[in-house]
């Protein structure tokens, strides 16, 4: 059968045939949207996620559950940062570091004298105990050491949060990632924080010419062998991130070579939005992309190209969302 996949600005046209299950991509052509996408991507923040209620993954469920006192620091991170001009990306950065340090609480106490919202230490020269309690103080000396950082506007909020709070577990402020953005949405009352567009489907570039590259090299690799730890400078077998890492690598997009790294090396979405080229992630705990164990490549039409286990070889299933153990965000490589 064959169908035709419109990849945001790209139609890729898919034909399968079923008898043998292969598939053939290419892609025909790219809109000038894609291109005015890509081309502000420096300038927006393409991993800020929906801003609006609405599929799983948006972050509206997790903001759902801050009671009254997490609220009003969140709004007070927000206030603060509009008084100071700072961008919307700021006070993402702010609220993620917050949840992950403190859950958005003004703690009086913390690992050693860790103290306050951001557990701030008066012995590593962030202010007095009473200073790094005060969450107006603390806000404020969040930012000020936020905006002393170098390319914190070109990063991924979490990356910037880590930046500053040093922390010996850098991934975990990834995880309130899409909180965060609908929260700016909803408390700081802004429709477009990230300057790529309203509208949850704007906030992520459109995939680019290198996806239908990638889907195209990937099922050229249907039939092979899955061996787990497959050396990525041969294509005689693969495991799941080598399958996706060898792929977008033969289309110019650099990959880690582990599902988990793979995780981080793109703009976020709701899986439910996901297009092809997009990468699917499944993990024992979906709430910990500690735990993520597979990752596949989505074909649109609700398929995947993925190398699975051992014993089957590279192939094209079907794919629900909602199926156990599937993460609520997909991954866009190369933007």
């Amino acid at each position: 059968m064959k169908s035709a996949l419109v990849v945001g600005g790209l139609v890729v046209v898919a034909t399968v045939a079923v008898a043998g299950v292969t598939a053939v991509t290419q892609v025909v052509s790219q809109d000038q949207a894609a291109d005015q996408a890509r081309a502000m991507s420096m300038d927006c923040n393409a991993t800020l996620g929906p801003i609006t209620a609405g599929p799983a993954g948006s972050g509206a469920a997790d903001a759902a559950r801050l009671n009254d006192d997490q609220r009003g620091n969140v709004a007070l991170i927000i206030s603060i940062g509009k008084d100071r001009q700072l961008p919307p990306l700021a006070w993402q950065v702010a609220i993620q570091a917050g949840m992950t340090e403190s859950g958005l609480r003004n703690l009086d106490h913390g690992d050693r004298d860790s103290e306050g919202m951001f557990q701030m230490r008066p012995s590593m020269g962030w202010g007095t105990p009473d200073q790094v309690r005060d969450p107006h103080y603390a806000i404020n000396k969040f930012y000020d050491v936020l905006g002393r950082l170098p390319n914190w506007e070109q990063q991924r909020p979490g990356e910037s949060a880590q930046d500053v709070e040093r922390s010996a577990f850098p991934d975990r402020y990834h995880k309130w990632e899409a909180m965060a953005a609908h929260l700016i949405g909803n408390v700081g009352l802004v429709p477009d924080p990230t300057g790529c567009g309203q509208g949850t489907g704007l906030l992520v570039p459109a995939p680019t010419q290198a996806a239908g590259h990638a889907i195209e090299w990937a099922l050229g690799q249907q039939g092979k062998p899955y061996v787990w730890g497959a050396g990525t400078n041969q294509q005689s077998s693969f495991d799941c991130s080598s399958l996706m890492l060898q792929a977008y690598r033969d289309a110019g997009v650099t990959l880690p070579r582990v599902s988990r790294q793979q995780f981080r090396a793109g703009a976020m979405l709701p899986v439910t939005e996901a297009q092809p080229g997009d990468l699917l992630f499944w993990a024992y705990d979906t709430s910990n992309p500690d735990t993520i164990h597979h990752v596949a490549m989505y074909l649109g039409d609700g398929k995947i190209v993925e190398a699975q286990q051992t014993g089957v070889p590279v192939h094209i299933r079907p794919v629900r969302w909602g199926e156990a153990e599937l993460m609520d965000q997909a991954v866009r490589p190369g933007v």
